[in-house]
C-alpha cells in the first residue's frame, strides 16, 4: 500500500505527503511505519535534501492509528516490537541533522500528533476543524509514540496529564498558547511558510527553545511538587473512574518514570504497558464502540433519504433550543415556534451562549456566529411551516397536547412534511392515531443536553413510511448524532430499560436503603452518576409522570394473581409535594443557592416518602447485592427488549445503553456483558434475585435458551 506521495524542490525541500491509498484519512500500522523509516534512511544520505517537511493531501493530516491492525493482537508481546520500531523511527526523526517541520491542517490526533513532537518546528493552520489530541484513553489504550514523554518535556506535566488523560480536542490557538504548535498561520499560506522556515533551519545547529511556562518549569523541577501532580491525578482518576478503567494509571506512570527516571526508561515503560493495555478486555470493549459508532455514521436506507433544508422546531425548552443548535450547526434553516416569545427568547440567549464559548475559544467568529443565528428565527404561529421539510415536537408529555400539536401541524405543512416527536415514553402510535398522514409521523428521542448527548433513538411505527425513517436517520446523522433505530413500544428501549434500573434504586429505598450507598453503587460498577442523582437531574416531576404511565401499567401486567410487580409510587408523591429535584433545589440531595448539589448532603426529609423515619439509621446493605440489582435489572430488560424486536440487533442495545443513559462503557455495552459473564452464569444470578426479590428479576427467554445452548449475542 502507497502512504506517501514525495515532492522534492529545487531548494533542497522534501515535502512527504501523507495520503494513504484507497482511505479517507490518513492512518499509522506497522507498514506505515515500516515505510516511513525507509524514506528517513533514504533522506539522511541524500545529499540534495536540506530540509524536510511533512504534510497532508487529505482533509485532515493524521487521524491517528490503525485500530485494524490493533484490535485482532490477542497474544502479549506480540506488539512490543511495533512499538519498538516505531520508536526507532521517531528517534531516528528527532535526532535527524536536517530540520524536519510539521505542517498541519485538519485533525492531528494519536499517532499523528506523537510524529509531530518528535519534529523540530510544528506549524498549524487555524482554520476551525484543526484540532491536536491524543485520544488513546478513550480506547483503553496510552499513547504509545512516545507521547507520554516528549509531551510533558514540551507542555509541562499538568497539561500532558490533562490532554491524555481527558483524550480532549485541542483547537488550534489554545495549542499555539500552551506551546504544542510553534506557529498558526491561514490554511492557504501553510505550505508556502513551512518552505521558508525550512530553508531558514536548513544547516543551521537544530535548538529547541523550553516553552514551558515559569509555573510548569517549576513545578515540574521540584520533586514534592512532582510528586504532588502525580498524586491528585490518580486520585482523580480514581473518583472518575472508580478502578475500572486501566489505561489512565498506566499514562501517569509512564510520565511518572520518564520524569524520574529519564525517558529512556520512560519509553520502555509505555512499551509495555501499551503491550499489556492492546490486549486487555476493557481496549477491546471501548474499539467495538469506536468501530460501532464509525458504521452508525453511514445510512443504509441512504438512497430513500430526501434533503431536509428546514427544519421547524415546535418548543422553545433547553431541549427545543439543543435541538435548534445543532440543526443551524449543519446549515439547516430553523424556525422555532412556542407560545411565549420570552422561551423564544430565551432558546436564542441558550443557543448565544454556547456560540459564544466559541467565540472565545476561537472556534468561530463572530461574523460565523452571527450567520449562524441569522439561520434560526422564531415566531409565535405557523407561518411559512409549509416550507418545512421536517417539524419537530418537543412540548410537554401530554398525549392529548400531542395529538393537537400533530393535527395543527398537518393543516399548516405540505404533504411530504415528516412530524418527528421527541417524546421519551408515550408510543408513537398513540400519538398518529388521529393523524392524517401517519405514514410521516416518526419518533426522533434527543438526550438533553442535546449539543452534547451523542444518541438519538429513532422510534418507527408499523406504519411510518420507510423515507421517513431513511430522512431522520440521514437528519441525526448530518446533526453528529449516533442513531438506532427501534420499534414503537412503551418506552420505547431507552426508557424501558431505564425505567426498572430507577425503579429498583427506589425499592432499595423503601427496603429502608440509604440515597449515598445506592449512587456509590452505581458509580463503582461504572455509571457516571447513580439512579438517584441521575432522578435529582431529569427531574422528579419527569419521573413522577413516567412512573404513573402506560410504560408501568406495561411492567405491571407482567405480574399474577399470586405476585404482583412492585413500582415505587414515591416519586409521584414526592412532586406533589413540591420535590422536582436540581431545578428548584428540592430533591433527594441538598442544594446550594446556585443549585449545586452540597457534597455527601442527603435531604433526610425524602426518606418519609419511603416508609422509613428521616431520623432512622439506613440499612447498611453490601454493596456486591446493590450493585447486582442494579446492574441486572437493566441488562435484563434489555434482553427482554432484543427477544421481543425492539431493537434491531444486539449491537443497537449497547450503543443506545451506553450512548443513552452512561450503562458502563467498559463492559461494551449489555450484551456484550451477557456474552463476558455468560448467559449461565446471567440466569443463575437472575433466578436467585428472583428467589429473593420477585418476578422483576425473572430471566428474559433469550437468556434462558442461550444459556441452555451456549450460543453468544456477537458469535
Amino acid at each position: 500500500m502507497n502512504f506517501f506521495d514525495i515532492e522534492k524542490t529545487a531548494a533542497g525541500i522534501a515535502i512527504i505527503w501523507f495520503d494513504q491509498q484507497g482511505e479517507k484519512v490518513n492512518k499509522i500500522s506497522p507498514l506505515f511505519i515500516e515505510s516511513c523509516a525507509d524514506i528517513f534512511t533514504d533522506i539522511a544520505t541524500d545529499d540534495t535534501i536540506k530540509a524536510v517537511i511533512l504534510t497532508s493531501r487529505k482533509k485532515d493530516f493524521v487521524a491517528g492509528a490503525d485500530l485494524d491492525a490493533i484490535y485482532p493482537i490477542t497474544t502479549p508481546g506480540q506488539w512490543a516490537a511495533v512499538s519498538r520500531q516505531a520508536h526507532t523511527l521517531l528517534n531516528q526523526m528527532e535526532y535527524s541533522e536536517k530540520p524536519i517541520i510539521a505542517a498541519m491542517h485538519g485533525a492531528t490526533m494519536g499517532g499523528g500528533l506523537e510524529m509531530a513532537l518528535a519534529c523540530h518546528y510544528r506549524i498549524a493552520s487555524n482554520a476551525k476543524h484543526t484540532v491536536f489530541a491524543l485520544p488513546e484513553v478513550k480506547l483503553g489504550l496510552l499513547p504509545g509514540g512516545g507521547g507520554t514523554q516528549r509531551l510533558p518535556e514540551l507542555v509541562g506535566i499538568p497539561t500532558a496529564l490533562e490532554m491524555m488523560l481527558t483524550g480532549k480536542n485541542i483547537y488550534a490557538r489554545k495549542a499555539k498558547k500552551i506551546g504544542l504548535i510553534d506557529k498558526l498561520v491561514n490554511e492557504y499560506s501553510l505550505l508556502r511558510v513551512a518552505k521558508k522556515l525550512a530553508l531558514d533551519m536548513a544547516g543551521k545547529k537544530i535548538v529547541r527553545k523550553d516553552k514551558r511556562s515559569i509555573t510548569d518549569k517549576l513545578l515540574g523541577s521540584n520533586p514534592v511538587s512532582r510528586s504532588l501532580i502525580f498524586d491528585q491525578a490518580r486520585k482523580k482518576v480514581s473518583k472518575q473512574t472508580q478502578g475500572n478503567y486501566p489505561a489512565p494509571y498506566k499514562i501517569i506512570e509512564c510520565v511518572e518514570m520518564g520524569t524520574y527516571y529519564g525517558r529512556e526508561v520512560g519509553i520502555e515503560t509505555e512499551v509495555r504497558h501499551f503491550d499489556e493495555l492492546v490486549v486487555h478486555p476493557v481496549s477491546k470493549q471501548l474499539m467495538n464502540l469506536f468501530f460501532a459508532i464509525t458504521n452508525k455514521k453511514k445510512n443504509p436506507m441512504q438512497t430513500q433519504a430526501k434533503p431536509v433544508k428546514k427544519l421547524a422546531m415546535l418548543g422553545a425548552g433547553f431541549m427545543g433550543a439543543g435541538i435548534a443548535e445543532v440543526s443551524a450547526d449543519k446549515n439547516i434553516s430553523v424556525i422555532i415556534k412556542d407560545i411565549k416569545t420570552k422561551n423564544i427568547t430565551q432558546a436564542k440567549r441558550t443557543i448565544w451562549k454556547s456560540l459564544s464559548k466559541k467565540i472565545k475559544k476561537k472556534v468561530i467568529s463572530e461574523y460565523e456566529a452571527s450567520l449562524f443565528m441569522n439561520r434560526i428565527k422564531g415566531q409565535l404561529d405557523y407561518q411559512h411551516f409549509n416550507t418545512a421539510d421536517i417539524v419537530v415536537e418537543a412540548v410537554f408529555e401530554d398525549l392529548d397536547l400531542k395529538q393537537k400539536i400533530l393535527a395543527e401541524v398537518e393543516a399548516n405543512t405540505h404533504d411530504q412534511c415528516i412530524f418527528a416527536t421527541n417524546t421519551s415514553a408515550l408510543p408513537i402510535s398513540a400519538i398518529a392515531a388521529k393523524a392524517k398522514r401517519p405514514q410521516n409521523v416518526i419518533g426522533m428521542h434527543y438526550f438533553s443536553p442535546v449539543p452534547k448527548m451523542p444518541l438519538l433513538e429513532i422510534v418507527v411505527t408499523k406504519q411510518t413510511a420507510p423515507w421517513v425513517t431513511a430522512t431522520a436517520l440521514a437528519l441525526g446523522i448530518e446533526q453528529g448524532k449516533t442513531c438506532i433505530v427501534v420499534k414503537d413500544g412503551p418506552g420505547f428501549y431507552t426508557t424501558r430499560i431505564l425505567a426498572p434500573f430507577l425503579n429498583e434504586a427506589l425499592l432499595m429505598l423503601e427496603e429502608n436503603g440509604d440515597v449515598l450507598q445506592i449512587d456509590k453503587c452505581a458509580q463503582q460498577l461504572g455509571y457516571p452518576v447513580g439512579p438517584l442523582t441521575l432522578m435529582d437531574e431529569v427531574g422528579i416531576d419527569v419521573g413522577a409522570h413516567i412512573m404513573g404511565g402506560e410504560l408501568m401499567q406495561f411492567f405491571k401486567s407482567r405480574g399474577s394473581k399470586n405476585q404482583t410487580l412492585p413500582i415505587s409510587d414515591a416519586p409521584i408523591a414526592m412532586a406533589k409535594a413540591g420535590y422536582f429535584g436540581r431545578k428548584n433545589k428540592k430533591g433527594f440531595y441538598q442544594y446550594d443557592k446556585k443549585g449545586k448539589k452540597k457534597k455527601g448532603l442527603v435531604n433526610e426529609t425524602i426518606y418519609g416518602f419511603f416508609g422509613g423515619d428521616s431520623e432512622a439509621a439506613r440499612h447498611n446493605f453490601k454493596d456486591k447485592l446493590l450493585r447486582q440489582r442494579l446492574m441486572m435489572i437493566m441488562t435484563n430488560e434489555a434482553a427482554r427488549c432484543l427477544e421481543e424486536g425492539i431493537i434491531q440487533n444486539p449491537l443497537d442495545g449497547d450503543i443506545g445503553a451506553i450512548f443513552g443513559l452512561g450503562y458502563p462503557p467498559f463492559t461494551g455495552g449489555p450484551f456484550r456483558y451477557l456474552d463476558t459473564l455468560g448467559c449461565d452464569e446471567a440466569l443463575k444470578r437472575l433466578e436467585k434475585l428472583t428467589e429473593k426479590y420477585g418476578i422483576r428479576f425473572a430471566p428474559a427467554n433469550i437468556i434462558q435458551q442461550y444459556a441452555t445452548s451456549g450460543k453468544k449475542f456477537y458469535p
